[in-house]
């Protein structure tokens, strides 16, 4: 009895850090710029980090996939000089256990193009491991075949602007609730700009805004959060009533696999 309740222990440490369910469960309002987003509750969104360059600037967002990668935007252009930044809530705080962590390789999408904004996922190899914890784990990648279907309520997070012409960027980790789109009906709102490597989510008064690119969009499933899209480009505005576009992460896996198998 005593040696299966160890393994029930175990198995519950080991359960602990799977990918995509948090250590510390995230309370999103009415699942709620991050244009009309609210702060996130402290370390519940585990996968989420701060890309900053040398001098500490917050450019971009990203998502721990595994102790080892992070998976972020091509258009953030990340270089080897740049550090991940895990466990972070408020960028304005001290007190914060952060782990910053070296880059020591970029691999951005051959593909990506900046004029069409395709296949905008770059992958980043940590020099040294993240070390998972409560407030440290990473998002479950879903499988090239997963289907998200429009209306699925799904969740963005970052640091980015909270108002377009805000002349900072927040120092708590912002979240917001939205709603997948289906690509015709994103289309209404962006024309042929829209590809199938892309994903949109949003018009329902919530925004992602500059310096949440590369952050995560992520979706439940059977019960774990997955990334579902990678935050892209979107209203030079931030309006919300637009809707928000993200490099699809499903069409995006043949690569991913093949980089990760690789590396």
């Amino acid at each position: 009895m005593a040696f299966l309740w160890l393994l029930s222990c175990f198995a519950l440490l080991g359960a602990t850090f799977g990918c995509g369910v948090p250590a510390i469960h995230p309370v999103v309002s009415g699942l709620s710029r991050i244009v009309n987003g609210e702060d996130a509750i402290p370390g519940s969104w585990p996968w989420q980090v701060s890309l900053q360059d040398k001098t500490g600037f917050h450019f971009c967002g990203g998502s721990l996939i595994s102790e080892d990668w992070v998976v972020t935007a091509a258009h953030c252009g990340v270089k080897t000089s740049d550090v991940v930044v895990a466990g972070e809530f408020d960028q304005g705080s001290d007190e914060e256990d952060i782990q910053v962590l070296k880059i020591a390789k970029v691999f951005k999408n051959p593909k990506f193009s900046i004029f069409t904004v395709r296949n905008d996922i770059t992958l980043l190899k940590l020099a040294t491991p993240a070390r998972f914890s409560q407030t440290v784990s990473a998002v479950c990648l879903p499988s090239a075949d997963d289907d998200f279907p429009a209306g699925t309520l799904c969740a963005t997070t970052g640091w980015g602007k909270t108002k377009y012409n805000a002349p900072q960027t927040p120092d708590k980790l912002q979240q917001a609730a939205l709603p997948l789109l289906s690509n015709t009906e994103c289309k209404k709102f962006w024309g042929n700009k829209i590809t199938d490597v892309m994903v949109c989510a949003g018009a329902s008064g919530v925004s992602s805004c500059m310096g949440d690119s590369g952050g995560p969009l992520v979706c439940q499933k059977d019960g774990a959060w997955t990334l579902v899209g990678i935050v892209s480009w979107g209203s030079g505005t931030c309006s919300t009533s637009s809707p928000g576009v993200y490099a699809r992460v499903t069409e995006l896996m043949p690569w991913v696999q093949e980089i990760l198998a690789a590396n």
